[in-house]
């Protein structure tokens, strides 16, 4: 581990070099580049220096002990000697994580798509407010959303709903949400008042770029179209809602939340990308079926993750064994505790892969 820390640290200082001569910046993919290899290397490279700060400071404490007969200087010493030991231990835990291989989605923006499942108009009115759940922690965390294309039913519900998150590393974060949400109350319109199950689906798609997939224009037909149900003067006065359909998969994507039919066709062709990336994504994962049984949040989609019990206002997390009695909070987008509890277990595990 140390050898490859060496290496890391001679690499940051070979890229500050680089970042002092004059030709980079006329060269954007250059500097972009090395910006980016930058700012993934500072975390290490500071953790690391740390740590070797720590270890000169056993070592310089150690040698006092040695040396000094002054008793004041002696307990300084040890207190030194302790907390160093004590970073020392924290450190090393902290860049073994640090140097866990990274997943290379994880700077991607996100499209995330929630569909209704069992449990009809009531498992519509949870995939709702499932969304509202994640536009306010996107919200919370300064991220912009982009809604691209939403199934309603007349009660507020929603049968399915696609939307994209921008924002910087969305993806290391949101990926946790993939699967079956379930949900347990006492719908509206249950005058028995028994509680029912019902659930539904999320799905978290890494965004790709047109170098990700390259889309052959045979494979694809375009249909223009006036846009359906709510919105603005442009619903069903011009043909600006857009279909695409890719004959190699059967994919079909819809989209009509934008004003023209061009920014339509652009968050079309963005989805299509990342479907397609994603199915390549699934089959290396499908590949590598046992080395990711026992990582979290990466798992089949079928998989039941959370259930939001309304009666008991608690929330759990079954991949982690997590159940924290703020349903009101998590349902207003207060779900960072979760998906750092998810990162920290997904982190874990990986940690323990590695000394099998």
């Amino acid at each position: 581990m140390f050898d490859r820390l060496e290496d890391l640290l001679i690499r940051m200082e070979e890229i500050l070099s680089e970042l002092q001569e004059p030709d980079v910046a006329s060269d954007q993919a250059r500097f972009r580049k090395l910006m980016k290899e930058q700012n993934d290397l500072s975390p290490i490279v500071e953790a690391y220096k740390e740590y070797k700060t720590c270890k000169q400071n056993i070592e310089d404490s150690l040698q006092m002990l040695e040396e000094e007969s002054d008793e004041e200087m002696r307990e300084l010493a040890k207190e030194e000697l302790n907390d160093s030991k004590t970073r020392v231990e924290e450190l090393e835990k902290e860049l073994k994580i640090l140097l866990l291989p990274k997943d290379p989605n994880d700077d991607k923006n996100v499209v995330v798509e929630i569909r209704a499942g069992a449990g009809g108009d009531e498992a519509a009115l949870f995939a709702a407010e499932i969304y509202r759940m994640y536009l306010h922690y996107a919200e919370n965390r300064r991220w912009k959303v982009e809604l691209v294309e939403c199934e309603e039913i007349g009660i507020g519900g929603m049968k399915n709903v696609t939307f994209m998150i921008n924002g910087n590393g969305a993806y290391s974060v949101m990926k946790y949400e993939s699967g079956v949400h379930r949900v347990q109350r006492v719908p509206e319109t249950e005058s028995g008042g028994r509680i029912h199950t019902s659930t539904i689906t999320v799905a978290v798609i890494p965004e790709a770029e047109e170098v990700d997939v390259q889309i052959d224009e045979k494979d694809i037909r375009i249909d223009v179209m006036r846009a359906s149900g709510n919105g603005g003067q442009c619903v069903n006065t011009t043909d600006s809602a857009v279909r695409l359909t890719h004959y190699p998969t059967g994919i079909v994507i819809y989209s009509q939340t934008e004003k023209s039919q061009l920014q339509n066709k652009d968050k079309a062709f963005a989805l299509l990308r990342a479907k397609l990336y994603d199915m390549e994504c699934q089959k290396q994962h499908d590949a590598e079926a046992e080395a990711r049984k026992s990582q979290i949040g990466t798992g089949d989609r079928s998989e039941k993750i959370r259930t939001y019990n309304f009666p008991q206002g608690r929330v759990t997390d079954h991949r982690i064994g997590l159940t924290l009695y703020k349903l009101d909070k998590i349902m207003n987008g207060d779900i960072q505790e979760i998906i750092d509890a998810c990162i920290a277990a997904d982190q874990s595990a990986k940690l323990a892969n590695m000394n099998e």
